[in-house]
């Protein structure tokens, strides 16, 4: 009897998620279009460019604390090493979180 790891199901899970959110944005702005409004204002745009900012600094940091890692922890400290693939799903898992908590939060802001 194998042991399912973590691998095996953070990597159908993150390629599911990536696909239901692609459905989503495409069924909204369907949805808006035919309902008459703008797909995006000068708002929205405004929102988004400030969110991806964020979510790009966000992203560089984590990416810069993960090689800090490699380097220190794996190298001088014993540490295990994560491996190219979870330092890359954890880095697209953080800055897709980022972009989406930055995104609502500027959203809830009244004064942009």
């Amino acid at each position: 009897m194998s042991v399912i790891g973590p691998l095996q199901v953070l990597v159908p899970l993150t390629a599911v998620l990536l696909a239901l959110i692609g459905v989503l944005t495409v069924w909204r702005i369907i949805k808006d279009k035919r309902s008459g409004f703008p797909v995006k204002d000068e708002r929205t745009l405004r929102i988004e460019g400030k969110a991806s900012r964020y979510t790009f600094l966000v992203g560089i940091y984590f990416m810069v604390a993960l090689m800090y890692y490699s380097l220190l922890g794996v190298e001088f400290l014993g540490w295990p090493d994560l491996g190219a693939l979870y330092a890359l799903l954890s880095s697209l898992l953080v800055m897709i979180g980022a972009y989406f908590g930055f995104r609502w939060y500027f959203g809830a802001k009244a004064d942009l």
